[in-house]
């Protein structure tokens, strides 16, 4: 099945003439939001926003995570909706998608010698009316108007090419100058037509017109460029487009001759410089090696037939380790000379000579590519007045006040791709020697990170001596960022790096050395605080300026990253990392705790230390907001545990395992959790605490149970039974004794699994734990269930209830009413039992416990499918299936797709 996607217009999918139901608006927003970014990852929480903005539903990841299954089920095989690390992408042929195929053809048109016309007509025809009709999204709404100002630049490009081609479009634009009289590209359009249609007095009379309609509107006059087209058709010039008697400057070095990939962002310069009607700027910033002027250079040789009136270009050494920045008069003067200013007509204050500067080249098409600035002064006195010309800018710095005064389009320049990279070491070395020593490279690619000037140097030193070997290359770098310098600091990575450094002040330089060694891929800006020990304004500033500067990237999510080169470096800058190691590991453990709490108030609380001085750990209320916490970090907190327990901190690596255990227990990270609790089983062989071993190998058990490795599960659990017994510790027995239950049940052992239940309940209620003895009851009587006696079971679940409901456990019962529910569906009260669980499915959905809602729709799949009512069956399961995959769960997916094809 072919099916083409449109956007410009209703939100369809056809495929053969025939349109897809889609479902609701809110189902089609969220094929649009994937449909925009096709083939880039979108992350949950970007969806939620882009689809519902402000206004999310309470179970708005549920109704996404249906949309997504949905949709799924009507894409054809070609296309799908695919969950990875970084978010879900729609993987399709972006040429079946009519947005995509618009901005295509119009960035060819804009290319094109010949035939530009026709194209233009091409991509204007595949509008239908308004973008996203049908959708109700803000978000949407948003790009809708961005696609108006696209749709609209591409139509006054259409009229140029009809000027340019001959074309009689005199109706068009007369239509189009009376219903927008105040603008100025449309009223040079007209102009020119009129003069050329034989019609010059009408043409200076609409001039005339315009004039005093800016003055008396506005309090201005028209533009140079309009200006001087006015004088033009006094003159009775005849030939408006010819170039003036100035000379045409093509000051552009020579195109990168290794230059690989980057076609996205290759485009991305195109459709910017395409869309303004201003003045056009792709700032582009990224850190000192990552490939900014390559980039630029490259762009500008495929476009240098578009500029027809001269290339200028000037490296502004912004970031020169050895020359002050350029002054800008200095640019100017090179540019204005370059242009055939005479020296002499050159005044010496900057705004006067940027003022000649404007100028000179207001009716001009000009490329102006401007390397290397350190800041926007360097840059604001060097752009155009008119939109005729376009203006690229690199930069280490983001430059926003380019951006929110100026009009520019900003591209964040990141590493290569794994493909790109590869293919820039055969661009340098040939396929035969990359090929020969595949583990060679591809050990070279991973230490370089797809940085282009890590790359260029391996493959340089490669290409000079033929007789290296890729694999030495590989052990030199092994040996850290050093491996990368270089006599020639252009071409040295730790050279080019440092040179970001300079300017920064010694709280910056700290920061930027501590970010180096923090625990995890990223870092949030509270854990930044607790790390560098500063206060929330500071912290503010500092990594602002490190992002300016592109030593740190900050995320959608507003997290803190550095390549891992650029952390290599900063590794240097640190001298004692002990203490900012203990702030921001005291940070992580102590947040995590108040979480922990949060999600499970009726756990056996964790004895804590004070954090250090300087650490400033969150108070985590709310379940949302602390389950948002723990995705977010996930990742830094597993690294926090490693360099506790690498750090001889052993009582803080099992308080981490600890604080960890319920999130990770709640959203199933299985494997996490078992690395978690091992690692805490070895920090206790340094502490002097029987009850730590004995939770930490129940813990292992857990999650091997879960992992299907129950028989390695029992080993652990039963020398934590015979530890927490010989230390007199009846609580930990207990605990233990349903852990064994979990154990047995697995194996399909149930009367050992159902005695090891009642021993439990036995020991809980000598205790008079009435919290814990709810557990026991609900595991009695789950066990029961599964030797056939489903009366008792019943009895000791209701009683598990009860107790639960008398003391607001709501993790107890929704497990509970989950038992109840299998008692139900095996007692064939399966009505009975879609009640039970659908109760059981409301407090999980409310507590976010995503592993538990996806075995709790498996069940109820059953229930609904004895009772006849498959369509409800099958809803349920494609949820279960969609969760299950996504928790890498690989036994429960083959079975609910089985249950599917049933």
């Amino acid at each position: 099945m072919h099916v083409e996607f449109r956007v410009l217009g209703a939100v369809e999918a056809v495929s053969e003439g025939t349109t897809l139901d889609l479902g609701h608006a809110r189902q089609r927003s969220v094929l649009a939001v994937l449909l925009v970014a096709a083939n880039r990852p979108v992350t949950a929480d970007q969806l939620l926003h882009r689809v519902w903005g402000e206004q999310q539903p309470q179970r708005g990841r549920d109704a996404l995570y249906g949309y997504l299954s949905r949709l799924r089920g009507l894409l054809p095989d070609d296309v799908a909706i695919v969950k990875r690390p970084a978010g879900y992408v729609l993987t399709v042929d972006e040429n079946r998608i009519d947005l995509h195929r618009f901005r295509r053809l119009a960035a060819q048109a804009r290319a094109a010698r010949q035939n530009a016309l026709a194209l233009f007509d091409e991509a204007l025809a595949l509008w239908r009316g308004d973008a996203f009709t049908g959708t109700d999204s803000e978000w949407l709404a948003d790009v809708r108007t961005a696609l108006d100002a696209e749709r609209r630049a591409v139509q006054l490009d259409r009229i140029d090419a009809a000027l340019n081609a001959g074309t009689d479009v005199l109706d068009e634009l007369t239509a189009l100058a009376d219903a927008e009289p105040l603008d100025e590209r449309v009223a040079a359009q007209l102009l020119t037509a009129l003069y050329r249609a034989g019609r010059q007095a009408e043409a200076l009379q609409r001039y005339e017109n315009l004039r005093e309609q800016l003055a008396e509107r506005l309090g201005a006059d028209p533009g140079p460029a309009l200006r001087g087209l006015h004088q033009r058709i006094l003159s009775g010039d005849p030939e408006l487009d010819t170039p003036g008697p100035n000379l045409v400057p093509r000051q552009l070095p020579a195109a990168p001759v290794w230059f690989t990939g980057r076609s996205p962002e290759l485009d991305r310069i195109t459709t910017t410089a395409g869309a303004n009607n201003t003045v056009v700027i792709s700032a582009i910033a990224g850190a000192g090696g990552i490939g900014k002027t390559w980039l630029a250079l490259e762009w500008a040789h495929r476009h240098v037939d578009e500029f027809p009136d001269g290339q200028l270009f000037v490296d502004l050494q912004g970031f020169s380790p050895t020359e002050e920045p350029v002054p800008p008069t200095v640019a100017i003067r090179g540019f204005l000379g370059a242009l055939g200013v005479a020296a002499s007509k050159i005044p010496a204050d900057l705004a006067a000579q940027s003022a000649l500067f404007r100028s000179t080249i207001a009716a001009k098409r000009l490329l102006l590519v401007l390397d290397n600035a350190a800041d926007p002064d360097q840059v604001v006195p060097l752009l155009p007045g008119t939109s005729s010309s376009v203006v690229v800018v690199t930069s280490r710095r983001h430059l926003t006040r380019l951006t929110t005064r100026h009009g520019a389009g900003h591209l964040r320049l990141g590493v290569l791709t794994d493909d790109e990279a590869r293919r820039l070491l055969v661009s340098w070395l040939g396929e035969e020697r990359v090929a020969a020593e595949p583990a060679a490279v591809a050990e070279l690619l991973a230490c370089c990170g797809g940085f282009p000037l890590a790359l260029g140097i391996v493959a340089g030193r490669a290409h000079s001596d033929p007789e290296v070997t890729l694999a030495e290359l590989a052990t030199d770098l092994r040996a850290g960022i050093g491996a990368l310098d270089d006599e020639d600091p252009a071409t040295s990575l730790p050279a080019v790096l440092s040179w970001s450094l300079r300017g920064l002040s010694a709280t910056e330089t700290a920061m930027f050395g501590l970010l180096g060694v923090a625990p995890g891929p990223d870092i949030s800006h509270a854990a930044a605080a607790s790390l560098a020990g500063l206060s929330g304004a500071e912290t503010s500033a500092v990594l602002r300026t490190l992002e300016q500067v592109s030593l740190v990237e900050r995320d959608a999510a507003g997290r803190y990253r550095m390549h891992d080169l650029v952390r290599l470096h900063a590794r240097d800058h640190v001298e004692d990392a002990a203490p900012a190691l203990r702030r921001v590991i005291d940070f992580y453990l102590h947040t995590a705790h108040s979480g922990h709490a949060v999600l499970d108030p009726h756990a056996t609380p964790i004895a804590m230390d004070e954090p250090a001085p300087g650490a400033q750990p969150l108070e985590l209320t709310e379940n949302r907001t602390t389950l948002a916490w723990f995705e977010a970090e996930d990742p830094c907190l597993l690294a926090a545990q490693q360099e506790a327990f690498d750090r001889g901190w052993y009582r803080t690596a099992w308080q981490l395992a600890a604080a960890l255990s319920t999130y990770q227990y709640v959203q199933g990270h299985l494997e996490d959790t078992r690395s978690l609790w091992q690692t805490a089983l070895a920090a206790t062989e340094h502490l002097d605490d029987p009850n730590a071993t004995v939770v930490a190998r129940r813990n292992i058990a857990n999650a091997l149970i879960r992992l299907h490795r129950a028989e390695e599960a029992i080993g652990h659990l039963e020398a934590a039974l015979d530890l927490a017994r010989s230390s007199g510790d009846r609580h930990q027995e207990a605990v233990t004794l349903s852990s064994l239950t979990s154990g047995h049940a697995a194996l399909g052992q149930h009367e050992l699994a159902l005695e090891c239940a009642k021993q439990s309940l036995v020991v809980y209620r000598e205790m008079a734990n009435p919290g814990r003895e709810a557990m026991a009851l609900n595991a009695v009587g789950w066990c029961a269930a599964q030797v056939g006696d489903h009366d008792g079971a019943r009895e000791h679940c209701e009683a598990a209830l009860a107790l639960f409901r008398r003391h607001h456990n709501d993790l107890g019962e929704a497990a509970t009413l989950d038992s109840l529910g299998y008692v139900a569906d095996h007692s064939d009260r399966h009505a009975e039992a879609v009640g039970h669980y659908r109760e059981a499915l409301e407090i999980r959905r409310k507590l976010g416990h995503a592993y538990q809602v996806a075995d709790t729709l498996d069940h109820i799949g059953h229930a609904y499918a004895a009772l006849g009512e498959s369509t409800q069956a099958r809803e349920a399961w494609a949820e279960a299936l969609d969760l299950y995959r996504a928790q890498g769960r690989d036994a429960d997916v083959t079975r609910v797709r089985l249950a599917l094809k049933s």
